[in-house]
């Protein structure tokens, strides 16, 4: 893919930047030494440990793996289990009812402390609710909601009957509902009035109404009363939650399910063609999600306050809110609202209030904080924490840095994690207490995941060469296909490389043998005959102390092919001029080489992002070759398009 793809990031890391784990923490971490090696000589026994100690079976599984039809993989195929009863039952039976499961913030101040008898009691009336409706196993439950504990309860009453639940992120627009209740062919919908964001309602039931209007799949619309700001109800369709549950029963009994079984369906954010609706079975997917959240994040179930700061509209949401963290007994913290709202300490002070131990964020966001400055997070006690995760997208070193020098105390763990909505679990990470760090880079494959780099022709690239990233063979929570189409979980997948999983993602390979994260392949740009990666050319602008955060693209260009465009956003103190401008371009020069100096930069407030935070990179393409702007459904903060696109047509090159 390229000859020397991350020499930005090269440039960047410092010898010294190197990060071993200390021997207190190694002595009680969950992984250890040794861990990866014992995976790699035996994955389907390591798997096979991992799912029988930390799932509780009806039926234990006799076949571990499945591969006779690839890539149609099944694992535990012949095991029988119900994931909300591994969440919630096994752990009242033990004697647990009393721990807390969430402890939940709105963002107004109102808070609520939820304990895992509460939660099972509430499943279990919201699951007799849905049965009462006529939902039964098999059927597909839409849910489009805030950040609420009704959420979760929505998600894991699907799961004890059965039914599989397409979540889609309360930031979507009635569109993205109808294509997702569409394509699953959902019969009941599941919102609320409306959630709080920066201290405004959003109108969840509004866009709910208007998605149904144009579908006749939904027979049902649930409506939990969150904001109060009154809404129109349809009589005979819509049925508020507190009535649906006030007169079920705390029991029901869990639906016996195949691991096989599908426990949910998630779509891919659609930015490019039509959404994916991935597809996650119950066994292996467990089995991923509790191993990874386990061991990853060093999770002590009697000690440790967990806090994914993620939304459950997404899969880090799924996984390291929802399902991993209750099957592991853990107590977890979940947060209505915005970082900013009402000031910049938010996360700050909610960390503080209830003593978080671990903090799994992303890189926007980090950027954002160190945007904001030191000042929000030194109001706050912080030294609670004792890990640090970042999810996402990859993590430029000098966030990396700022991260572990500002949060908390100071040299605690940091893992950098890489996984997708497809892969189900983490699959790239340091394991804290084994892995020595470096600022940037993911390290290496998880225990029981074979990653690998290859060339075009799918051979292993050598160390500190870049390439293609791969996985060869199959994990327990890998996606099982795409709902309803298998043709195109094979193209997207399978078809690149021979018996190999592409995400579509490039990556290096250093000395060391770490996987450093490149981005998507198409984000890959031909200057001149060069492949110069997005992802460097951003981390050489966020090195430079002016600079918070910076999208880069290629755009077409007569002479060279493609040419170097920059947005980039500046911290509080810094102000675009064309001097900042030329400094900007000679400092990325410096780091990278002269081929890599951006042909324009536009100094903006914000880049435009999915609603899930990552760059949406076809908007600045778009932008930078002066086309008509495409879709921007899915934007988190679609009015800055106009602002960008006005700035950029001013952008011109100074050489």
């Amino acid at each position: 893919m390229a000859d020397n793809p991350t020499q930005a990031i090269e440039n960047l890391l410092h010898e010294d930047r190197k990060f071993p784990p200390s021997p207190e923490f190694t002595a009680r971490a969950n992984a250890q030494p040794g861990i990866h090696e014992a995976a790699a000589a035996d994955p389907i026994g390591f798997w096979e440990r991992e799912a029988r100690q930390r799932i509780s079976w009806f039926r234990e599984p006799t076949v571990v793996l499945d591969d006779s039809n690839p890539p149609f993989f099944k694992w535990f195929v012949d095991g029988e289990l119900n994931v909300t009863y591994n969440c919630i039952d096994r752990h009242l039976a033990a004697g647990h009812g009393d721990k807390v499961a969430y402890y939940w913030e709105g963002e107004p101040g109102d808070d609520r402390v939820i304990t895992y008898q509460e939660l099972g009691d509430e499943v279990n009336r919201f699951a007799n609710g849905l049965k009462s409706l006529g939902v039964g196993k098999g059927d597909r439950v839409a849910i489009y909601m805030g950040m609420v504990p009704e959420l979760a309860i929505a998600m894991l009453a699907c799961a004890r009957i059965g039914a599989p639940h397409s979540v889609i992120f309360g930031g979507f627009s009635s569109d993205a509902i109808v294509d997702r209740v569409e394509d699953a062919t959902s019969k009941v919908l599941i919102t609320c009035d409306g959630s709080w964001r920066r201290g405004k309602v959003v109108d969840l039931k509004g866009a709910a109404d208007t998605a149904i209007e144009r579908t006749d799949l939904i027979e049902h619309c649930i409506v939990l009363e969150r904001t109060k700001h009154g809404v129109p109800m349809v009589a005979g369709r819509d049925v508020w939650w507190h009535d649906l549950v006030a007169d079920q029963s705390t029991e029901c009994p869990p639906e016996v399910m195949n691991a096989e079984d599908l426990l949910y369906i998630l779509y891919t954010s659609g930015t490019t063609g039509k959404p994916k609706g991935i597809m996650h079975t119950g066994g292996g997917y467990l089995a991923g999600a509790t191993a990874t959240h386990s061991y990853v994040f060093d999770i002590k179930p009697d000690e440790d306050i967990w806090w994914c700061a993620a939304d459950i509209g997404w899969v880090t949401g799924h996984t390291y809110i929802v399902y991993g963290p209750l099957a592991n007994l853990t107590t977890s913290v979940m947060y209505e609202g915005t970082p900013d709202f009402p000031d910049k300490d938010r996360l700050w002070a909610i960390i503080e209030k209830y003593n978080v131990t671990q903090l799994y964020t992303a890189p926007t966001a980090i950027r954002a904080f160190m945007k904001w400055g030191v000042e929000y997070p030194q109001r706050h006690d912080l030294t609670s924490l004792r890990l640090l995760g970042t999810v996402g997208e990859p993590i430029n070193p000098e966030a990396w840095m700022w991260y572990q020098q500002n949060i908390g105390p100071v040299d605690i763990p940091i893992v950098d994690t890489w996984w997708q909505t497809e892969t189900g679990s983490i699959m790239i990470s340091p394991l804290p207490g084994v892995t020595t760090t470096k600022p940037g880079t993911a390290t290496i494959a998880m225990p029981g995941i074979q990653a690998d780099v290859v060339d075009e022709a799918g051979n292993s690239v050598s160390r500190g060469e870049g390439g293609f990233l791969v996985i060869r063979g199959p994990w327990p929570s890998m996606l099982r296909s795409i709902w309803g189409d298998d043709e195109r979980y094979v193209d997207t997948y399978w078809s690149r490389f021979d018996g190999m999983y592409f995400p579509g993602d490039g990556a290096k390979i250093d000395e060391d043998g770490y996987l450093w994260l490149l981005g998507r392949v198409d984000d890959v740009m031909l200057v001149a005959g060069h492949n110069i990666s997005t992802m460097e050319v951003e981390s050489a602008l966020v090195s430079h102390p002016a600079v918070a955060e910076a999208a880069v693209v290629g755009r077409k260009d007569e002479l060279t092919g493609q040419a170097i465009a920059a947005f980039v956003s500046l911290r509080e103190g810094f102000e675009g001029n064309d001097d900042l401008l030329a400094e900007l371009r000679n400092h990325v020069a410096t780091s990278i080489g002269p081929i890599a100096k951006p042909a324009s930069i536009v100094f903006t407030p914000d880049v435009p992002k999915t609603r899930s935070g990552k760059i949406m990179r076809r908007l600045l393409r778009d932008i930078s070759e002066q086309r008509q702007l495409g879709d921007v459904t899915t934007l988190a903060n679609a009015d800055i398009v106009k602002d960008i696109a006005d700035m950029a047509a001013a952008a011109t090159s100074d050489d």
